[in-house]
């Protein structure tokens, strides 16, 4: 039995170090391994050829997303398993509190006036009037929400079968949930149903002048139903770490859209040390028989 990582060498050369500290009896390799036939855990991004791995179990993402994978290419028996490492969660709550809040205060138009030079006072809105949306009610959506409750915006999330959360009304009608969105949060992940899901229909169903941070994936994005949205004053702006493709080519019109804040992907990234220890945990869990944490329904994709 040997475990394989084939994503960034730098953090490879971590999880390698974790490996042989905390588990010098799992043979571990970096890049390639000698027997591919001997693999039954892979930590990757992209995966590579994996009818090379006749013998994978479980199959690691470097990332919250297993968006990436071909879940039909997996081998008989194998299974996916998401980073649930809680460094994740914790990121993704800082981008989104900062997003959220910086829509609520004008950042965009404020940046606008600081690049023309302009001197001039918004209109305040307080928070128990701006109402906050989560779309996607997983493990980051919970806990954003969480996140923004001591701020005191009325909370309410989507999701597509009914759950309780305290302190936040939870929808499974999606108009009736965005009705009542004045910022709109998608942490969807990407599958075949919400791929394009943010379009013209749904721009149109918030209230008029609503906003948008978009953490979730680029392809659920209609992104010319954006511009026009934006362009209409029908969503008065936009905060987006995520785009189709990335990075977008240097003409797009998002770049320099005076109603858009547009940052690389960064919302939330694995941290190499954390990342090592939650797989470490998982493939002894999977050897002893037990639950392992961040499994993938793999028809449903995540």
């Amino acid at each position: 039995m040997s475990i394989l990582y084939t994503s960034d060498p730098a953090r490879g050369a971590v999880f390698a170090d974790i490996f042989a500290a905390e588990a010098p009896e799992l043979a571990f390799h970096s890049g390639t391994a000698p027997d591919p036939a001997a693999v039954e855990y892979m930590i990757t991004w992209t995966a590579p050829d994996l009818r090379a791995y006749p013998s994978l179990r479980l199959l690691f993402s470097t990332g919250a997303g297993v968006d990436q994978f071909d879940l039909t290419a997996l081998p008989a028996g194998a299974q996916v398993v998401r980073m649930l490492e809680p460094g994740i969660a914790e990121q993704m709550c800082e981008y989104v509190t900062l997003a959220v809040l910086g829509l609520h205060r004008g950042l965009p138009g404020y940046l606008n006036q600081q690049r023309a030079a302009q001197w001039k006072i918004g209109t305040d809105h307080p928070a128990a009037k701006r109402r906050v949306g989560v779309m996607g009610l997983g493990q980051l959506g919970k806990a954003v929400l969480q996140a923004l409750a001591p701020f005191g915006f009325p909370l309410a999330g989507w999701a597509r079968s009914p759950r309780r959360i305290d302190g936040v009304e939870v929808f499974t009608d999606l108009d009736a949930f965005l009705a009542r969105t004045d910022i709109l949060i998608c942490l969807m992940p990407l599958t075949t149903e919400t791929g394009g899901m943010l379009d013209a229909k749904l721009f149109a169903a918030l209230p008029q002048g609503a906003m948008l941070v978009q953490v979730g994936r680029g392809r659920q994005t209609d992104q010319e139903a954006l511009l026009a949205a934006l362009d209409s004053g029908q969503l008065s702006a936009a905060w987006l770490d995520v785009t189709e493709p990335e990075p977008l080519p240097p003409e797009h019109p998002l770049w320099s859209h005076p109603r858009v804040i547009l940052t690389p992907h960064i919302a939330s990234r694995t941290r190499a040390e954390d990342g090592a220890r939650f797989v470490l945990e998982a493939i002894r869990a999977h050897r002893a028989g037990q639950r392992v944490p961040g499994l993938v329904d793999r028809i449903r994709g995540y």
